[in-house]
């Protein structure tokens, strides 16, 4: 423990916005990280728990007060050699992870948390701005081929692993370039790709071959008919053959197909998945040039979900120029303070305001959709109606019908399951959602109903945050490597 008084002494310290005025003006990071100074007092408040609820509230088991003390004492090298014991990516969770370590925090049943994530921000860019993240090849090879079918951040951790363990791995994402739902999801504005980019250096470095453009499935099938998961694949590799190429195969494909809002009108043009609109940004941030970009200048924007994809659409309608952003959630508003008394260590129920919700725009809560209007098959606008729960199920509100106008309306209400046709062409079993079904037993765990193949991150679990997909993607890492030779030394 750095200060014994230190939490009674410092309060917390929050990173900073850059000015929405002139964040709007591109898609670039605007977050200022903590200073070494700061860092060093926001690491003294930690109390150094005798049981530190953060370490259980972080997915990946990250050692919390041991890289909390280490900053507090200015030993940066051994504070990236810490962080990185359990998780391969700080700079994803350090930007994009909503941080239930904090919400986990002893201090946090009576005063402010310790701010936890702005010290794991602040441990990773020292280490690269100071060189101390390097490649880790195998001092041996084993000889086995593995393959690793999607580049998300459960792909990602899965294939470093699996690599240092001294096995062959090939990377295959559908997309052009590495980081799945990073890549083409997280808005650059919260997550620059550079940052997958130099991880994805570091992984070619340890002897993984990464393969775009090339989607693992049915030929025939692709991702279904009328799907509108995004795909820029140029080839197409069926399951039979990397069963017969490799040893082992890991699917760690994303839960990308969108919930969608079957109302009338919604054939009309205009209403779109947020993650049509999402990923198309981000291609062009990357240089690409798009025909018929789908945008919102000068548009009525209407955002339908009010979670982080919710929020993205908000945050890029802004830097596209729109006329206006409305935002709806079907969900009555949290309260603004949670009942620590009830809640505390778990996540709580409480309103989150994001740094897209600071830049503008209106937000409604407890609002349904119930038609999309339209005039020569181009919508026009949408009619909602406020809705209460009773008795286990959303009710209308009487003379509460309210017709907001639109050009643009994004479907942001979250992801059901992984790409159907995917899994069937493995021919692996589905649980009752729709996802990959496997254990995370400590034997056994991540493997499928073929031999062989192996499921995690959101392909197995369904939606969730990125640092559940690294913890995964590492677990199932460790579970190939032993059914690969029988034991395995990576960490789980």
């Amino acid at each position: 423990m750095g200060k014994v008084t230190g939490f009674l002494e410092h309060e917390r310290i929050e990173e900073g916005y850059r000015p929405a005025a002139e964040r709007l003006k591109h898609y670039k990071e605007f977050v200022i990280g903590l200073e070494a100074e700061q860092a060093k007092i926001q690491g003294a408040r930690c109390m150094d728990c005798g049981t530190p609820f953060c370490n259980n509230g972080c997915p990946v088991n990250n050692i919390i007060p041991d890289f909390n003390d280490l900053v507090y004492r200015q030993d940066w090298k051994s504070a990236i050699a810490v962080l990185h014991s359990t998780n391969n990516f700080p700079e994803f969770t350090g930007r994009i992870c909503p941080a239930p370590c904090e919400a986990a925090c002893v201090l946090n049943i009576n005063t402010a948390p310790v701010g936890i994530k702005s010290i794991e921000h602040a441990i990773i860019d020292k280490a690269w701005e100071e060189g101390w993240v390097r490649p880790q090849p195998a001092r041996h090879k084993s000889g086995k081929r593995v393959a690793v079918v999607g580049s998300g951040p459960a792909g990602l951790a899965a294939a470093q692993q699996l690599a240092r363990a001294g096995h062959d791995v090939t990377l295959f994402e559908k997309n052009d370039r590495v980081g799945g739902l990073l890549r083409y999801g997280i808005p650059d504005f919260k997550m620059e790709k550079s940052h997958i980019d130099r991880r994805a250096e570091q992984l070619v470095a340890e002897g993984v071959t990464i393969r775009t453009s090339v989607l693992v499935g049915s030929k025939k099938d692709g991702l279904g008919k009328g799907s509108k998961v995004t795909n820029w694949a140029k080839e197409t590799i069926e399951p039979e053959q990397l069963l017969a190429d490799f040893d082992a195969v890991l699917l760690t494909g994303g839960a990308e197909q969108s919930r969608d809002l079957p109302v009338p009108g919604r054939e009309l043009d205009g209403v779109h998945f947020a993650m049509e609109f999402l990923p198309q940004q981000n291609k062009v941030n990357a240089g690409d040039k798009l025909k018929g970009q789908l945008r919102a200048d000068r548009k009525h924007v209407i955002v339908i979900g009010g979670g982080d994809t919710g929020s993205d659409c908000v945050g890029t309608s802004h830097r596209h120029g729109a006329a206006s952003v409305t935002q709806f959630e079907l969900m009555p508003m949290p309260p603004e303070q949670e009942n620590k008394a009830l809640t505390w260590p778990y996540w709580p129920y409480k309103l989150r305001t994001s740094s897209s919700h600071e830049e503008g725009g209106v937000r409604e809560f407890a609002v349904a959709a119930k038609e999309f209007i339209g005039e020569g098959g181009k919508l026009t606008g949408l009619k909602t109606v406020n809705v209460e729960f009773k008795d286990g199920k959303f009710n209308e509100v009487p003379g509460t019908e309210k017709t907001y106008q639109a050009d643009l309306v994004l479907l942001a209400m979250g992801f059901v399951h992984p790409v159907a046709t995917v899994l069937e062409a493995f021919g692996v079993d589905k649980d009752a959602r729709g996802n990959a079904k496997a254990s995370v037993d400590f034997i056994g765990g991540y493997a499928t109903n073929v031999a062989k193949v192996f499921a995690a991150g959101d392909m197995r679990r369904g939606q969730s945050l990125v640092v559940w997909a690294i913890r995964e993607g590492r677990q199932a890492a460790r579970a190939v490597d032993e059914f690969l030779m029988g034991f395995s030394d990576l960490p789980r």
